[in-house]
């Protein structure tokens, strides 16, 4: 390990100090509680230094013993098994020191919709929907509709999901992008091969403090809800379309017959993407790079093909491919959300090198 990163280590366990001597006085709450939340931050990092340095005590020790012909092939025995703990140890702490996405802990927004394909497109937007809400239900997490309106096949024109729990968003942000499925659609008699996209959009659920939102700046439309194929239709305004005129952004809502809860919905996902727009523009002014690494979230990139032919799924990010689409489509996602952010977090460590 480099001098530099002994002395970031050194001032982690001496602020780890500080703040216990803190805590230990009479402090006023609002400072306890920002004192409390940085000791917890970083306690899991100092029993990690802890445990390193007491690893690297027991491998000088070991080594000093070497020169005792009695002790040398034990000391030599115990020092190998020492010094093969060390680099996952010292791979722990500097994964551990990396900045943290302060976005990764929340729920998140999700948006899917048909791209290039027709029905056959819609129909797998529908299935990719339905995966989604199965990962989620592995996880634990709730998964609540907010909008969904779909084709008189099957399919789906529009879905968007509220998905909450602890840590949604640093699993699903990985999601984000062209999903690209290759089939024969079952209205195709020739047995051909189609080729449909469906992109996905994942964003952090945002509090009203994150995005500054002034009633003026709204243009709020009310109209008549419509369901798929004229069905279903409410005969009064309970559909709400809200403009953020600043920036264009425009949500609409009509999947409750309230219209105070689709404007209170509109409102959260206006607010998720006020909020993604902010931290995407944060994050090209901090790395001009980004769009080379993984999980850039970026809309546009085709990220994963669906192959049900050969029964594969491939991520072009990282180069992964999985011979169990059907597991993958019960919700299955996890053996490429690891290898993405392992990969992710590679890449970060090799740029603060």
């Amino acid at each position: 390990m480099s001098l530099n990163l002994h002395e970031k280590l050194d001032r982690i366990v001496l602020r780890a100090e500080e703040l216990r001597a803190l805590l230990s006085q009479a402090i006023s709450g609002e400072d306890f509680v920002r004192a409390s939340r940085e000791l917890s931050d970083i306690e899991p990092v100092v029993a990690r230094i802890d445990e390193l340095r007491a690893v690297e005590q027991q491998a000088a020790n070991a080594e000093a013993m070497l020169a005792d012909p009695e002790m040398h092939e034990l000391a030599e025995e115990e020092l190998r098994s020492l010094r093969d703990r060390l680099p996952a140890l010292q791979h722990e702490i500097r994964l551990s020191l990396l900045p943290k996405d302060e976005a990764d802990e929340r729920s998140a927004i999700l948006e899917i919709r048909p791209a290039a394909g027709g029905d056959e497109a819609a129909l797998f937007a529908a299935e990719l929907f339905a995966a989604y809400q199965k990962f989620a239900a592995l996880h634990g997490w709730r998964f609540e509709i907010m909008e969904y309106s779909d084709t008189e096949l099957g399919g789906l024109k529009e879905g968007i999901a509220e998905i909450t729990g602890r840590n949604v968003f640093a699993r699903f942000k990985y999601e984000s992008g062209v999903h690209r499925v290759q089939r024969v659609p079952t209205t195709e008699t020739q047995g051909r091969i189609h080729t449909s996209t469906v992109t996905v959009a994942v964003l952090p659920e945002a509090e009203e403090v994150d995005v500054d939102i002034n009633e003026s700046d709204l243009r709020i439309d009310v109209y008549r809800a419509s369901g798929a194929g004229g069905q279903h239709v409410n005969k009064t305004e309970s559909a709400v379309r809200i403009t953020h005129l600043p920036t264009g952004i425009i949500v609409a809502m009509q999947e409750e017959r309230s219209q105070h809860k689709n404007r209170a919905k509109a409102m959260k996902i206006l607010r998720a993407r006020m909020y993604e727009a902010q931290r995407s523009s944060l994050a090209a002014t901090r790395a001009a790079d980004r769009k080379s690494q993984v999980g850039t979230g970026d809309r546009s990139e085709r990220i994963r093909t669906y192959n049900f032919p050969q029964g594969r799924v491939s991520d072009h990010r990282i180069n992964l491919t999985l011979y169990k689409i059907d597991r993958v489509m019960q919700g299955e996602f996890d053996e490429f959300i690891d290898a993405l952010t392992a990969e992710d977090q590679a890449a970060r460590l090799a740029a603060d090198d």
